[in-house]
């Protein structure tokens, strides 16, 4: 079963390992805002991307 994203949980852009760990800001829709260590504020498309879900420590 598939994890809905929601803000507040870290993740990965399987393509980008150069952007690092990412939070996720907003959630509407597939429209997804992440904020990566790397690459600043990114709009991510989840019908388009699958974004990796990073165990919180």
């Amino acid at each position: 079963m598939y994890a809905p994203i929601t803000p507040g949980l870290w993740v990965r852009h399987p393509d980008r390992p150069d952007w690092g760990i990412g939070q996720v800001q907003s959630a509407i829709g597939a429209r997804v805002t992440v904020n990566f260590e790397h690459a600043g504020k990114v709009l991510i498309n989840t019908a388009l991307v699958t974004l990796a879900l990073v165990a919180a420590d």
